[in-house]
């Protein structure tokens, strides 16, 4: 249910274009009252006011009906171009013509009100039904890292001699991972709230590909499924101007989401490659760069893949939503990673895309926009 553009012009354009409508539609009537007759012309009057109450505010459509009464009594009801009404049948048309038009008018408003209501109140619920759905996630989400920091603090805090070397390692390190688990639950809350107020505003800078990419590959050295992550950066592929930290999240949150939602063992592959696009034809660049015309545009492609599940084929259309999670699969997280993925992509006006893979699992593929530095690709010759 959206809400009509006609709607939230200004009232001065709205009393304009319900004078020009009525307008245009008297002359029409007035060319062709011989054959049709005026009282034809009055529905048809009647119907424009009932076209405009659809659109306007009430008070333009009111003084669309006043006038359009005026018009039809002064140029169509005989005897014409006066205000006098030749007999009683007219005047009583007349006078149910201002009447059905006031009605008309009165009740499409009260309906376009009432529609408004109705819209208010789904939203309001949407909304509510979301931040539940948050507030439920982060009930788990931050309480049980909490938790563990609070249990392997205690145990070490009690100087208890009978834990092991070992023991207080495997302590020390549930600490860390709860911290970074927390941590990033923290970063993707303010990188939404980020995101809806519309602050982000991309810091471009040139870029090594590969020191991106295996910046964030190194963080999951240590996961706990053991899944493999391969990566492939062609070989020549140029520096390229973007915003470091911003896809620093976006390739983190893609290889979390991968892991959170694949068994054990199972291998992620990252691969980036230079997309050339020359008067509307794409192709994969992998050789030497050349000077670049006005009509070659670059853009810097990252697909990241998995094989795994994959995703519903009803749920594909959704996984970009907020708080989105899969009702197939039973894990933790707050449906912020992939919302954020595109929020941020989206900001270096870029695009991302999910398929599933016909060997199964699933794939998501970045393509940005950007420029390109010659440096990096005479360097790699």
């Amino acid at each position: 249910m959206k809400k009509s553009r006609l709607h939230d012009l200004k009232p001065g354009w709205q009393y304009l274009l319900s004078l020009m409508l009525i307008s245009i539609v008297s002359v029409i009537g007035y060319l062709t009252s011989d054959l049709f007759g005026y009282r034809v012309v009055a529905l048809l009057l009647l119907m424009s006011v009932s076209l405009l109450s659809m659109f306007f505010g009430i008070a333009p459509v009111l003084f669309s009906a006043f006038c359009s009464a005026l018009i039809w009594d002064y140029f169509f009801i005989p005897p014409r171009f006066t205000l006098q009404v030749g007999n009683t049948e007219d005047t009583l048309m007349l006078l149910m013509y201002f009447v059905i038009s006031l009605v008309n008018t009165v009740l499409t408003n009260k309906i376009r009100e009432a529609e408004k209501l109705v819209l208010q109140k789904e939203e309001k619920d949407k909304t509510i039904r979301l931040y539940n759905t948050l507030l439920n996630s982060l009930s788990h989400e931050l309480r049980t890292p909490i938790a563990t920091i609070i249990s392997a603090t205690d145990n070490l805090q009690a100087d208890n001699k009978k834990l092991s070397d070992d023991i207080r390692k495997e302590l020390m390190q549930e600490i860390s991972d709860a911290a970074l688990r927390l941590n990033q639950q923290v970063e993707n809350l303010l990188n939404i709230s980020r995101l809806e107020s519309g602050i982000i505003r991309p810091r471009l800078d040139w870029c090594d590909m590969n020191e991106l990419i295996y910046s964030v590959v190194n963080k999951f050295n240590d996961n706990p499924k053991k899944i493999s992550i391969k990566v492939e950066v062609r070989e020549n592929i140029p520096l390229v101007k973007l915003d470091f930290g911003l896809m620093e999240t976006v390739l983190f949150n893609l290889i979390n989401n991968a892991i959170q939602y694949t068994p054990e063992h199972s291998i992620i592959s990252i691969s980036s490659f230079l997309s050339t696009s020359v008067e509307g034809h794409f192709e994969e660049s992998d050789k030497k760069l050349e000077t670049i015309t006005d009509s070659v545009q670059n853009s810097i492609v990252i697909v990241v893949s998995d094989n795994g599940p994959g995703f519903p084929p009803d749920e594909t259309d959704r996984v970009f939503d907020k708080f989105y999670r899969m009702n197939t699969v039973r894990t933790g997280g707050t449906g912020l990673g992939l919302s954020i993925v595109k929020g941020f992509v989206e900001a270096h006006n870029g695009t991302v895309h999910l398929d599933n893979q016909f060997t199964g699992g699933a794939r998501f593929t970045i393509e940005i926009p950007t420029q390109t530095s010659y440096i990096n690709a005479l360097k790699n010759e």
